[in-house]
């Protein structure tokens, strides 16, 4: 299959004709089926994004390749477990790791709230980098919240012209507690404590799901997951 390359300074790439195809044909697919597909189909062009709350999508992503490039998202306000567990991850795979982090100046929480902070400290630099490639991997999950229900495995991207791959959006909480336990997956020491979702220190408390992102108001989403797409 072909691949349309990402041209960061010009106009997003139509979907792929072979897509609709593709997705239907991997909709239900196994994780290692549908990582071994997206390794095969784009290569070096390929990106697995990881906030390090668990090693789950690194391991098998690093089962289907194990130079597979990983991407972490440091925004500067990460718990220092979950900059720790980045560590960990990085020396027991022997990551292909790439950090993104923003440029300085950029809004903050505290100067401009938090949607302008997630903007320009996850959207933006997720965004750029993915300009130089043609998909990216992810492990959004159904069953996290109601603002993820109708997630697909394979996504056409179109803001950023790039295919997006779900490959454990079908696992239940207990699925992934299992894998975890059979592969003796690295855990986020935060989730002990109460937090099944962890995102930036400011503004995540324990909480169920992802209630415990942005506490006290009813945002679910950073933003990552928030751009048009197309199946």
């Amino acid at each position: 299959m072909s691949v349309v390359p990402v041209e960061f300074a010009g106009p997003a790439p139509r979907r792929p004709a072979w897509f609709p195809a593709a997705a239907r044909r991997l909709a239900d697919a196994p994780a290692a089926e549908v990582l071994a597909w997206a390794v095969a189909t784009f290569g070096s062009d390929l990106t697995v994004a990881s906030s390090m709350q668990d090693g789950v999508l690194i391991d098998l992503a690093v089962r289907a390749d194990p130079d597979v490039e990983v991407v972490f998202l440091d925004t500067g306000f990460h718990f220092a477990e979950t900059l720790e567990t980045a560590r960990r991850m990085e020396a027991r795979y022997g990551l292909n790791l790439v950090t993104l982090r923003p440029v300085d100046g950029v809004p903050t929480y505290r100067t401009h709230g938090t949607e302008a902070c997630c903007d320009a400290r996850k959207v933006d630099p997720l965004a750029e980098h993915l300009a130089t490639r043609s998909a990216w991997v992810t492990g959004l999950r159904r069953a996290e919240s109601s603002s993820r229900a109708g997630a697909a495995t394979l996504v056409w991207d179109a803001a950023r012209g790039v295919v997006k791959i779900n490959p454990i959006v079908g696992w239940s909480d207990d699925e992934v507690a299992a894998y975890i336990e059979a592969n003796n997956i690295i855990v986020n020491p935060l989730r002990d404590k109460g937090f099944d979702s962890i995102g930036c220190a400011p503004c995540t408390l324990p909480g169920a799901g992802r209630s415990g992102r942005w506490a006290g108001s009813e945002r679910l989403e950073c933003g990552l997951h928030l751009v048009p797409e197309g199946g």
